[in-house]
This record gives structure tokens, C-alpha cells and sequence, in this order.
């Protein structure tokens, strides 16, 4: 069974609680946030954010390797952002990792997170619990304009892909990594 709770060097990773959402609205709710995901458009109300979390086991559905994780600087500090570990969903028509499907790496980080490394630190976490399942391989998926998300996936030992339509029936510009059977895998930098 993989940990609920992760703790890296730095940080906490922990499932969003219902008192998080005043948090996770802290961010979404900025333009500069909120530009880099789903519809683009900045969450209006902290009600927006309850329900968000609300759906997030749904979103995370039941494989063991699947998280949604709070992250925090510390056990007592709120959430500055997340990271998620998830299926992610194939554009209409499009058929994906042999029937397997693909799993997806991500993360959103309030501004005053950002340069920290956070991403990278929490996003190496769910690798490091992606290669203990056994999954085959990651992907990350982001704005095609999104050059700081794309450095942490360069920075996580992903291949750039290009732009791709394979996921979300978006352009976006997609990367892979490839993990190694479990046991063959030295820890994760």
C-alpha cells in the first residue's frame, strides 16, 4: 500500500482537507494561476474551490499509485499548491497506451511558491510513487506557453514531445518519462 502522506526534504504531501479550500481558492483565483489550467478562467468564489475538492477522489479514482496531494512547507502551514498523480484522459477518438491509458504528473503553485523548487521536489515524490506501482511511464501536459512548467518537466528527466492533441482535446505541449520496472530504479534526484 503507498503512503497517503509523503514528506520529501522540504515538504509535506498530504490529501486536500475541506478546511484547504480557502487555500486552493487563494491561487486559482489569481490570472497568473489559474491562465495554466483547465478552462483558463480564474475560480470566482471559495465555493468553487469546496466543491474542486470535493471532486478530487472522483478525479483521483481508486488505482493506488493515483494521488491529489496539498503541498506544504511544513505539517502546520497551509497548502501552497498541489501535485497529482492521475489518469489522464485521451482526447475523443484517441486510443492511449495499449488500453492501459496514461498517467499524469502535474502541479499548480501559488506565485509566492514559485523559484523554490517546489514543483520539482513534489513532482519527484509521485515519480519515485509512479515507479513503486509500476507504472510504465509519466506524462505532463502543459500551455504551450507555459516555459516554467516546462522547465520542471525538463528538470525531471522528461522528453519533450512537442505540441500534441493526444489529451484533454487540446493543444498543449506534452512530455514522457519513461520509468523503469520497479527494483531497477535508483532514487530519484
Amino acid at each position: 500500500m503507498l503512503p497517503d502522506v509523503i514528506e520529501t526534504e522540504r515538504l509535506l504531501l498530504r490529501p486536500f482537507e475541506p478546511d484547504d479550500a480557502r487555500a486552493l481558492f487563494g491561487w486559482f483565483s489569481l490570472p497568473e494561476v489559474a491562465r495554466w489550467s483547465g478552462t483558463g478562467e480564474p475560480m470566482r468564489d471559495v465555493e468553487e474551490a469546496e466543491a474542486r475538492i470535493a471532486r478530487m477522489p472522483e478525479r483521483r479514482g481508486t488505482h493506488p499509485a493515483a494521488a491529489i496531494l496539498a503541498v506544504c512547507p511544513d505539517a502546520s502551514a497551509p497548502p501552497v499548491g498541489m501535485v497529482m498523480l492521475v489518469p489522464i484522459p485521451a482526447s475523443a477518438g484517441v486510443e492511449r497506451g495499449g488500453g492501459v491509458g496514461d498517467w499524469e504528473v502535474g502541479w499548480h503553485l501559488h506565485p509566492r511558491s514559485w523559484g523554490r523548487g517546489y514543483a520539482t521536489e513534489a513532482a519527484s515524490a509521485l515519480l519515485e510513487r509512479a515507479t513503486s506501482a509500476g507504472l510504465p511511464h509519466v506524462v505532463a501536459v502543459t500551455h504551450p506557453d507555459n516555459a516554467p512548467s516546462q522547465a520542471v518537466c525538463r528538470r525531471l528527466g522528461m522528453t519533450d514531445l512537442g505540441l500534441r492533441d493526444d489529451w484533454y482535446d487540446r493543444m498543449l505541449r506534452a512530455f514522457v518519462l519513461p520509468l523503469p520496472a520497479v527494483g531497477t530504479r535508483a532514487p530519484h534526484q
